[in-house]
């Protein structure tokens, strides 16, 4: 096999569990040199032992954890591929119950988080010459579903910067990537968004092979080592068992 890693580097954010945790994993395989960014530094450090990552503790949507990442890794000799995959959910209320501070949280990490990395590593990624940036967006972000007005909001809002960042950049050879999954069973998603351990394997329950985060890493890993001139502007991952955000076959 063709090695088409050579020299290449990446920061993968939300790196500390699910999909994030799942890429630092398949890049690092392939012998990429992998930034894993994360606010957990005890994850972080397991896997960056498991895997010869370079762990990063940093919250991506506060200002100096921003400049400290992108000074370290600037220092390390740079990257050309940026990675947004830290993100999330919290709460299914209707928008006439809505938390505020859901929602807050929501656009703060899936939106404000995204625009402050991707802001902070563009004049890296310009200058590389070719550069890629990947979003992981959501089919959240591509049709709407009760109880979802939420995290809809923000991934719709994360899939419109996306678009526009592609246009922005492509005079700078900067290709932008975005991948939107659907039913993914991770171990924290769920849990984080619905509160207990039951109310989130209700999610998944009946549902026959549910995508993993592995399943999306490999997509992600795809996307990423297509040749540069090769732009995926979007691809949807979904479960067989998903044919809409709406049908969702259950089964027992």
């Amino acid at each position: 096999m063709t090695d088409v890693s050579q020299k290449k580097a990446a920061v993968v954010t939300g790196a500390s569990s699910g999909i994030g945790e799942a890429t630092v994993r398949a890049l690092a395989a392939d012998g990429w040199t992998v930034f894993a960014v994360a606010r957990r530094a005890d994850r972080l450090a397991a896997l960056a032992e498991e895997t010869g990552a370079v762990a990063v503790p940093a919250d991506i949507s506060e200002d100096d954890d921003v400049s400290r990442l992108v000074a370290q890794v600037a220092e390390a000799g740079g990257i050309d591929t940026l990675i947004n995959i830290a993100g999330g959910a919290r709460g299914a209320d209707t928008i006439a119950s809505a938390n505020t501070e859901d929602w807050d949280w929501m656009y703060r990490v899936n939106v404000l988080g995204t625009m402050k990395l991707t802001r902070a590593f563009l004049p890296m990624l310009r200058a590389n010459g070719e550069g890629t940036v990947l979003n992981l967006t959501s089919t959240a972000g591509l049709a709407a579903y009760e109880g979802g007005g939420g995290y809809n909001a923000a991934k719709f809002a994360q899939h419109a910067m996306t678009g526009a960042l592609r246009l922005e950049e492509a005079e700078h050879n900067v290709r932008v990537i975005e991948v939107a999954p659907g039913l993914v069973q991770t171990e924290e998603f769920a849990v984080n968004r619905l509160g207990d351990r039951q109310a989130a394997d209700k999610v998944y329950q009946g549902v026959e092979k549910p995508l993993t985060a592995g399943d999306v890493a490999d997509v992600v890993r795809y996307a990423v080592t297509a040749p540069h001139h090769v732009n995926l502007d979007q691809i949807v991952i979904r479960p067989v068992a998903q044919a809409a955000n709406y049908k969702l076959i259950r089964k027992n």
